[in-house]
């Protein structure tokens, strides 16, 4: 359940706020009388997965007060025991356990192009490099509990979806700044360091076909369904590192080696993964009724997700196309490196 707290100043708009959030049946309800400093508060609690109306009429018809706060609490229990009235249409309704404004504060906070952001770009991509040429799965795995590149992604597609093109912005620069980051240091370290580029991880990396592409679905997929369920996202941000950091990593370690027939390949891979998980996690949201409060900009987000959605299809196409035809002839043989 969810506890909803709004503090408002006393007048004429509480008698019909109040009428308007118990049309929204909620559990509970209750308004306090006037405080000494005249303001009044209204305690509402509804059940998981309910609220996002209430929410949406408190925010339209006090968005051009002052002196209002909403703050949402989780409710980790509730005696007597809160039951709802059964709801004949709720089989019909998209039902989303998180709240917009939950799913929105969660992600923003993974656009911030930070410190912590680099440092940890920095470290997963130096244990990933040294994981990827020594075979050592577990140094990948661990790097990928480290990486940092979920939040961005899936900014990204939250901004497709509400049609927010400042978090879209912010995404882009900030997933941006850390796969140019993390390539980077794989080009130093390929540069500096004799690395075996014939280990089966980073061979692997410049494989791609069909199973790549739905791989980086899945991922992407699982991200976005996770937000959206209101569920822990760090092992599926490991699917999500997993499809990004490793062929980024490969790109500039190839490339670094001199090997750019090899690093072709793995940004190739890199550029598919970046439009599946960023295709599907677009998908999940928009199928999962995470949409704008008003009308005119409902308007502006469809649009933008159909636009968004049209251009990551055709590119996917195009992507994975080049991807199966560059896989006739086999990988370019190079001096030490087995043909995977």
């Amino acid at each position: 359940m969810r506890l909803f707290e709004l503090s408002m100043d006393d007048g004429d708009r509480v008698g019909p706020v109040h009428q308007a959030v118990l049309a929204t049946n909620p559990l509970d309800c209750s308004l306090t009388d006037v405080d000494s400093g005249g303001r009044r508060l209204m305690r509402m609690v509804f059940s998981e997965g309910d609220g996002q109306k209430a929410l949406d009429t408190i925010s339209t018809m006090l968005e051009h007060q002052e002196g209002w706060r909403l703050v949402v609490l989780p409710v980790e229990a509730s005696l007597p025991k809160l039951e709802a009235e059964p709801d004949p249409e709720a089989k019909k309704k998209i039902r989303t356990v998180a709240l917009r404004e939950e799913i929105y504060q969660d992600i923003q906070a993974g656009t911030k192009l930070d410190r912590d952001f680099l440092i940890l770009t920095m470290l997963s991509t130096i244990v990933v490099v040294f994981g990827l040429a020594a075979d050592n799965v577990a140094a990948v795995i661990g790097a990928m509990v480290i990486a940092p590149l979920l939040g961005p992604i899936l900014a990204f597609a939250l901004g497709s979806a509400l049609g927010d093109f400042e978090l879209m912005s912010k995404a882009t620069r900030t997933a941006l700044s850390g796969l140019f980051l993390g390539m980077a240091i794989s080009v130093v370290i390929g540069l500096v360091f004799d690395v075996n580029l014939g280990s089966a991880e980073l061979t692997n990396r410049t494989i791609v076909g069909l199973d790549s592409t739905a791989l980086a679905l899945a991922s992407g997929a699982a991200a976005a369904l996770s937000i959206v369920a209101g569920l822990p996202s760090t092992l599926v941000g490991v699917m999500v590192a997993v499809a990004l950091l490793p062929p980024a990593a490969s790109t500039g370690l190839f490339a670094g080696s001199g090997e750019w027939a090899l690093a072709g390949r793995a940004g190739l891979l890199l550029m598919i993964n970046i439009v599946s998980v960023n295709l599907a996690a677009l998908l999940v949201f928009f199928f999962k009724g995470v949409r704008p409060r008003t009308w005119l900009e409902r308007r502006s987000a469809k649009r933008s997700v159909y636009i968004n959605a049209a251009v990551w299809a055709v590119l996917i196409v195009a992507l994975t196309a080049v991807a199966v035809y560059l896989t006739v002839p086999g990988v370019p043989e190079v001096p030490g490196v087995p043909r995977p």
